[in-house]
């Protein structure tokens, strides 16, 4: 079974006074790459997180966010510290008072306003277990969902390589018409020329010896075979436990290998058009078996 490694969950777990948003998204990639953006009052579970979902997908470029959104947005928004705004407002006159500064005129709250930590946000409380359970069955949810996605882009993707083998399956049985026709044209073409230049008489049982052995060199039923042992494996591998993406663009690579072999011994026209077409159904393989995980 297949499954890629592109998939995108998204879930929200409801709290009293305010809502958590997770969402993940993966691509393709070698390894295990994880990114997160985890609101400050869930860090300090970064860790347990990255360990479930690297556990979970694996293999990918992982990308988690984790923000919050309060219910009630007067409570989220900045507080003013009274007591210290009230201490840099008597520093800043006395300040003026011993060293005969100009106070400020007008304009005092902007002062103020930007003085060190008089614009703070609500202390973050402390993580309660009942809490990260609701947020951490969100998580659950949001992984459930791309895990989903992941099987869904896996079973097209191998539809999509179904197609492509059994294209090229084709492709190489349409070979095989043209490979007695062209050892007999060689063989023409060979004769034709020695008698065309050689004025002498030569030992046509040694020609023919020498026919067979050029000949044999050229033959493609041992690239064809392993061509078509490839296929096989690659199906077999496809459809055996997933995790096998690897594997699979290995698999690919060998096949590229006897079809670039045929290629160089075709020496035929209408045999080369049809390895033309094995590159390009292979090269879409190995386009799409990166997304494999």
């Amino acid at each position: 079974m297949i499954v890629s490694m592109t998939g995108y969950g998204k879930a929200i777990a409801e709290l009293p006074d305010k809502k958590v948003i997770i969402e993940i998204k993966s691509l393709n990639s070698k390894a295990m790459d994880l990114f997160t953006r985890i609101a400050p009052a869930y860090r300090e579970k970064e860790m347990e997180l990255r360990n479930e979902i690297s556990k979970i997908l694996e293999r990918g470029k992982v990308d988690l966010s984790l923000w919050v959104e309060k219910k009630d947005t007067a409570d989220a928004a900045p507080k003013i510290n009274q007591s210290l705004l009230e201490g840099y407002y008597k520093q800043i006159n006395e300040i003026s008072a011993n060293l005969g500064i100009a106070l400020p005129e007008e304009h005092w709250f902007p002062t103020l306003l930007r003085m060190p930590d008089v614009m703070s946000k609500q202390e973050i409380q402390e993580l309660s277990d009942e809490e990260w359970k609701v947020v951490h069955n969100g998580v659950t949810e949001a992984l459930n969902q791309l895990t989903d996605f992941r099987k869904q882009e896996g079973k097209a993707l191998e539809n999509k390589f179904r197609e492509k083998i059994t294209s090229i399956y084709q492709l190489l049985e349409d070979v095989a018409p043209y490979e007695k026709e062209r050892v007999d044209k060689i063989r023409e073409r060979i004769c034709e020329a020695l008698e065309k230049t050689i004025s002498v008489d030569y030992d046509k049982n040694r020609l023919e010896q020498e026919l067979i052995y050029y000949i044999e060199k050229l033959d493609i039923n041992e690239e064809r075979q392993r061509l078509t042992n490839h296929l096989k494996y690659f199906i077999s591998t496809m459809e055996g436990n997933p995790g096998q993406g690897k594997k699979l663009g290995f698999i690919a690579q060998e096949m590229g290998r006897e079809i670039n072999t045929l290629g160089s011994k075709s020496n035929h026209a209408e045999m080369q058009k049809i390895v033309v077409q094995m590159k390009d159904e292979l090269e879409q393989i190995k386009e799409q078996v990166l997304n494999v995980m």
